[in-house]
């Protein structure tokens, strides 16, 4: 019997051994270089490695709304050597957009830890005449035709909160779909489109720089950054939040043990004040979590836009 159980516990540590690579890791992320993905990715890697005393290496592959990156990982070996740094879109939001995913958003993935929150704000050229959200909307219906709103895409982050906007206020806009988010942001700051939902972290800088107006905050509480722009709710346009938040991601096959010591060195990389600092710069704020409360966060997600896209018929293009 002790033979059997001494026989059983050496498997059991081989098997576990196994599950820990020795190389770099690698930490894929679903958008070009120097995105708010990738810029969070590139300051968490560093301290990471520290934690897992391995080197963490940012690689990009781009394209598809993140379907690449995610469908690479799900093939992935799960011995910690590959993780997914996914924003909302690929685990909360394709799975209601397409119908041949390449992936499988909750087989496929060992979620590990929530990594930041990312509010989106409303904004404009600053030679608007809207003084916050509210009075966008009043002057919108006012307008003898509707008001261009840009996106980042159909189905985006900031398509989606767009669609809760127009009917949680009324307003009259028009959604204007582009292929990234670069190109709506240059054509709001050339006063082609009127206004932009996105991210803080991709806005912060030409907000303050003057080139954007914010107006509205979509989420609970007003951001550090931005303490003088009011939430939509406090504007009196409830129920507009939209968290596009980022999150680490397994394959599915990673031992348990495996995504707890990941989970702990993610952890430990998001209290370091250094790196704490460096996200709050750019207006991403530092957010870890349970690997089971990032499960919960993505089905409730995945819930919350999948009725949204069901109501308002969103297809791909």
């Amino acid at each position: 019997m002790f033979k059997k159980i001494l026989s059983a516990s050496v498997l059991s540590l081989a098997a576990l051994g196994a599950a820990h690579a020795d190389g770099p890791v690698r930490l894929i992320v679903a958008f070009p270089p120097g995105g708010p993905v990738d810029l969070v990715g590139r300051v968490l890697a560093e301290q990471l490695g520290k934690e897992l005393k391995q080197q963490v290496i940012v690689e990009n592959k781009a394209g598809a709304n993140g379907n690449i990156a995610a469908a690479y990982v799900a093939k992935a070996a799960g011995d910690g050597s590959v993780l997914f740094l996914t924003s909302v879109g690929a685990v909360s939001i394709s799975p209601a957009l397409y119908k041949d995913l390449p992936y499988d958003p909750v087989r496929d993935f060992a979620p590990v830890s929530k990594v930041v929150n990312n509010a989106t704000v409303f904004v404009v050229n600053p030679v608007n005449p809207a003084t916050d959200a509210a009075d966008f909307v009043k002057k919108s219906q006012a307008a003898s035709q509707s008001v261009a709103i840009g996106s980042s895409g159909i189905g985006s982050i900031p398509h989606l909160t767009m669609e809760m906007f127009a009917d949680a206020s009324k307003a009259n806009v028009m959604h204007v779909p582009y292929k990234g988010a670069a190109p709506v942001i240059n054509d709001v700051m050339g006063n082609q489109v009127s206004g932009f939902f996105g991210d803080v972290p991709g806005l912060i800088g030409h907000i303050q720089g003057g080139k954007l107006k914010p107006l509205g905050i979509a989420a609970p509480t007003r951001h550090p950054l931005l303490p003088d722009v009011k939430t939509l709710a406090e504007q009196g346009i409830a129920g507009v939040e939209s968290n596009n938040w980022y999150g680490i991601v397994a394959p599915a096959s990673t031992p348990a043990a495996t995504v707890e010591k990941l989970n702990q060195a993610v952890r430990a990389a998001l209290s370091n004040e250094a790196v704490r600092a460096k996200l709050e710069k750019f207006g991403a704020q530092a957010a870890p979590s349970s690997p089971a409360e990032l499960t919960a966060l993505i089905a409730s997600d995945r819930d919350k836009w999948t009725a949204l896209i069901q109501r308002k018929n969103i297809r791909p293009e």
